[in-house]
């Protein structure tokens, strides 16, 4: 819960504590204390002292300035947020704007002190900042929570009851996933491994959670050795239940905080094997001297990321109840926006005459979801934009700025949902009436660039970054872009983000998503344009990577579109697809109405059989 203190307050009260502690400047990070990409209400720190929202950020507070820094996404979102805060606005990757470490290396002077608490930021981060700022003879402190001594009616910790993943869903048992981890270890002749990140614990011991929003994942670290697994979580979260199957299969479980307890104790000429990515600095720092450390990448990374047979085929069943969801709320909207057309009404209102919003559009499609069998949840906050909205990337309505939907304008509706069968993903701009030819004109080139993509054939041992061209050629062409990757991975009933794989057209090394693509992979294809002030647009489905055939040219692969939702043909201009284009749309219209009709009602199916008809010239 949020003090009523104005942005200004807080962050003066935080230069109260920083003088106290004699601490020249503050970092706050958006991590939590497992590098999660979304955190729970307790470890809201920099949305607290900031006042801004979105999910990545990261702020700098000095005596006398503040800045935050943050992606493409947030631009215009946080330009707004920050407004009259006097925290100064950094837009990352622009051209003249500098990283978060070079701004401090150049801010703090010899003798003065960077702090930052070591639990919310990675060990490979800390000791890249730690080394330049070394040479200028800057220290760190690592070890106070300034943020929360501000924030003093923080909320709780989570501890949302924990849930066994079967088999049926997971497709490989616990014993299974562990002893791949304990060959990883093995070939570095590692005494121990810590696993920190959220997703990564779920995954490896089959269980899921509720303590992030969105993201089925418990608060926990694990130590896998070669005959035990030590999970430290809250206990209260482990039924009976759980807790045996748990101990079966030799994990133990202890308090959640007693992590950096039992890492002080790790006895010299030991060898700890961990991803100093996913890793806190706090707990990277607590390891004793004469402890060998072996810092790589996790071996749960890539064996998450490729999904098992048993999970794609679920994930297929997962697309087809989500498709049947979205489907239905497209019908519905179209519907309503018809009524107005015949009404005469510029302002859409549903079945009562009350005016449809973009919070009741977005409550309207979460009532379809719920009613899908096994629908745990949203994967995350529903995006719906109208008009000027759509135009922020990542875009969330709230009661003072939710506006009513009108005609002939777009409406963007980026939403997802976690089944057990697995998490959805999917963005889709409706026309509401009709809409004029610049906004047909951009729809289609965004649309291109999607259908594109996804009838990609290409050789084993590609990236992202090799074909993200194909999605942004058509905006290229025309001196225009979009300010965000095409797309990223997607767990299974986990995170909706998930790396190694990605698309874009750049490396982001931080963000390790251009791995080569592998037979497994679910990964995101979601053009956008973005206008300010005018509309937004984003068409996104997610691609299941495929072996094709293999040639004396090697091993070809292909994408399997999972996600079963009609493009809105009234916002394309069908002059501006080539004859392949038009086949693709056709052939993935007819496979939509093949899959989802079955699952509608008469007037439904009939509406979808017209609304995923063939197109021509």
């Amino acid at each position: 819960m949020m003090t009523e203190m104005t942005v200004t307050e807080r962050i003066a009260a935080l230069r109260g504590k920083m003088k106290e502690h004699g601490i020249d400047a503050w970092l706050v990070p958006t991590d939590d204390f497992h590098s999660s990409e979304y955190v729970g209400d307790y470890f809201k720190c920099r949305q607290y002292l900031s006042g801004f929202t979105g999910s990545a950020g990261t702020l700098v507070v000095m005596k006398d300035t503040a800045g935050l820094w943050t992606d493409g996404r947030y631009f215009l979102q946080a330009e707004a947020q920050l407004a009259g805060s006097g925290i100064d606005l950094y837009k990352m990757g622009q051209e003249g704007v500098p990283t978060v470490e070079d701004f401090l290396v150049d801010a703090l002077r010899e003798g003065q002190c960077l702090g930052f608490d070591g639990r919310t930021v990675s060990a490979r981060e800390a000791a890249k900042l730690s080394e330049r700022l070394k040479a200028k003879g800057v220290r760190l402190d690592y070890t106070h929570d300034l943020s929360g001594e501000v924030w003093t009616d923080r909320p709780a910790l989570s501890a949302r009851p924990v849930m066994l993943l079967g088999e049926e869903y997971a497709g490989r048992s616990r014993r299974d996933k562990l002893a791949g981890v304990r060959e990883a270890m093995a070939r570095s002749q590692a005494d121990y491994f810590v696993l920190a990140s959220l997703d990564d614990i779920a995954w490896l011991l089959n269980i899921r959670g509720d303590d992030v929003k969105c993201n089925p994942v418990v608060l926990s670290y694990v130590v896998v050795t070669a005959e035990k697994v030590l999970l430290f979580a809250n206990e209260a979260a482990f039924d009976e239940e759980c807790r045996s199957a748990l101990e079966a299969d030799g994990v133990k479980l202890l308090p959640y905080n007693n992590i950096y307890l039992w890492i002080g104790r790790i006895g010299a000429g030991s060898t700890v094997m961990l991803d100093g990515g996913k890793v806190n600095y706090a707990l990277r720092a607590g390891i004793p001297e004469g402890v060998k450390v072996v810092d790589t990448v996790s071996p749960t990374l890539m064996a998450k990321a490729v999904k098992n047979p048993v999970e794609m085929e679920n994930i297929r069943k997962a697309h087809l109840k989500d498709g049947v969801a979205v489907t239905r709320f497209m019908y519905w909207l179209k519907k309503r926006a018809e009524a107005a057309r015949q009404a005469g009404s510029q302002v859409i209102t549903d079945e009562e005459g009350t005016p449809v919003t973009e919070i009741g559009a977005a409550e309207k499609l979460s009532s379809f979801r719920r009613e899908q069998e096994h629908y745990m949840g949203p994967s995350f906050d529903t995006i719906a934009g109208f008009g000027p909205h759509g135009a922020i990337v990542h875009y969330s309505a709230t009661p003072e700025t939710d506006c009513r939907l009108k005609m002939d304008d777009f409406l963007l509706v980026d939403s997802g949902g976690q089944y057990l069968e697995g998490t959805t993903d999917i963005t889709r701009t409706f026309a509401l009436g009709d809409v004029d030819e610049e906004h047909r004109k951009y729809f289609t080139l965004v649309l291109k660039g999607n259908l594109n993509l996804a009838a990609a054939r290409f050789l084993y041992g590609c990236r992202g970054i090799n074909l993200d061209y194909i999605c942004r050629r058509p905006l290229w062409d025309l001196g225009l872009d979009y300010n965000h990757g095409t797309g990223h991975g997607v767990g299974y009933f986990l995170n909706v983000h998930e790396g190694p794989n990605g698309f874009r057209w750049r490396i982001v090394p931080e963000r390790n998503d251009s791995c080569v693509l592998e037979e497994g992979m679910v990964t995101s294809d979601e053009p956008g344009l973005y206008l300010e002030g005018k509309f937004g647009i984003r068409h996104e489905n997610l691609l299941l990577c495929r072996k094709g055939e293999k040639t004396p040219y090697g091993q070809f692969m292909y994408f399997e579109t999972l996600t079963l939702v009609p493009f809105d043909l009234d916002g394309i201009d069908i002059s501006l697809l080539n004859e392949e284009e038009i086949k693709l749309l056709n052939d993935y219209h007819a496979m939509v109405n093949e899959k989802i009709a079955p699952y509608l009602p008469a007037a439904e199916r009939a509406w979808l059989k017209e609304a995923t008809r063939p197109v021509s010239r």
